[in-house]
C-alpha cells in the first residue's frame, strides 16, 4: 500500500515491505507470475473462477409473490427458516397432478 505519510512503526512488516513506485511499475499479473512460482497446474487451479454454489436439480427461483402482511409476519415470528416453511406449505398444497417428490 502506497502512502505519502510516514508509515506507522506499529504496522511495519520487515518481511513484507511496501512496494516502491518503481517496483509497482515492474509488477506482473498473477496469471504470469504464479506458474513460475508454484507450477502450471496449481496456478490454473488458483486462477480459475469459482462457482458460488453447487448446481442442484431442484434449484429455487426468485419470484415476487404478493401475500398478506399478517401471513408473512406470522411466519417470520417463528424464526429462521420462515421461507422454507412457506415453501413447504405451498408444496403440500399444490394442485393435484403436479406434486413432485420432496
Amino acid at each position: 500500500m502506497l502512502n505519502s505519510k510516514r508509515p506507522d512503526p506499529e504496522h511495519l512488516d520487515d518481511d513484507n515491505p511496501e512496494l516502491s513506485l518503481e517496483e509497482l511499475r515492474r509488477a506482473r499479473p498473477a496469471s504470469e507470475m504464479l506458474p513460475r512460482l508454484i507450477g502450471e497446474k496449481a496456478a490454473r487451479e488458483l486462477l480459475q473462477p469459482r462457482r458460488s454454489r453447487s448446481q442442484k436439480d431442484d434449484q429455487k427461483v426468485s419470484k415476487a409473490l404478493r401475500i398478506d402482511r399478517e401471513v408473512l409476519e406470522a411466519y417470520r415470528q417463528e424464526g429462521e427458516g420462515w421461507q422454507a416453511r412457506i415453501n413447504q406449505v405451498l408444496r403440500d398444497n399444490m394442485p393435484k397432478g403436479s406434486k413432485t417428490t420432496s
